[in-house]
């Protein structure tokens, strides 16, 4: 019964990891539009609900904005999604992946957004180049569309300040998990 319900949870895990690469069917031009504009809409949030965010982001060496989902079933947890990295000294955009895959105790699923604030130069270049891996988490969610509660936090990771916020879903995990964020190389031609 165990290893079945294992089994089932893993298997679930990894369909809804498949299909956080999202926007099948679309074109390369059209993936980069959506990303765009899921990076202004989510940016606008953050703003709205903390206003200092606008003058960190302004006044860092650059910011990405990553659009998530992520699924805990028993003991499993995994998720996935994408976004944009923008370095505001250029103005140049680097498409980006991200993967999260765990363990701990949970049942849910949710979709997140995730704003990273880069204070250095340096500490943004090493992200866009070597991507950025980061483990641990613990939170409770239960939104769907206006109603329910929103899950927001945010922290600093050396030289990064890092907010998310729940887009949708229900989910009560507390997991050790690792992410790791990379290039999009179809995005990034």
């Amino acid at each position: 019964m165990y290893r079945k319900m294992m089994l089932g949870g893993m298997m679930v895990a990894m369909v809804l990891c498949v299909g956080c690469g999202g926007a099948e069917g679309m074109t390369v031009e059209e993936k980069r539009m959506n990303t765009l504009s899921m990076e202004e809409e989510t940016l606008a949030r953050f703003v709205a609900q903390e206003p200092l965010v606008r003058g960190k982001v302004a006044k860092a060496a650059g910011y990405g904005v990553f659009s998530n989902s992520n699924v805990n079933v028993i003991l499993i947890s995994a998720g996935g999604g994408h976004g944009v990295v923008t370095d505001n000294a250029t103005g140049q955009k680097t498409y980006m992946r991200m993967g999260l895959a765990g363990v701990g105790l949970g049942l849910g699923a949710k979709d997140y957004r995730v704003l990273l604030i880069f204070r250095k130069k340096e500490t943004l270049d090493k992200f866009i180049d070597s991507g950025w891996e980061f483990g641990g988490h613990a939170d409770a969610a239960a939104t769907s569309g206006e109603k329910g509660g929103e899950a927001s936090s945010q922290g600093a990771i050396g030289d990064i300040e890092a907010y998310s916020m729940t887009e949708a879903g229900l989910a009560l995990q507390a997991t050790v998990a690792g992410t790791k964020y990379w290039k999009d190389d179809d995005l990034n031609e």
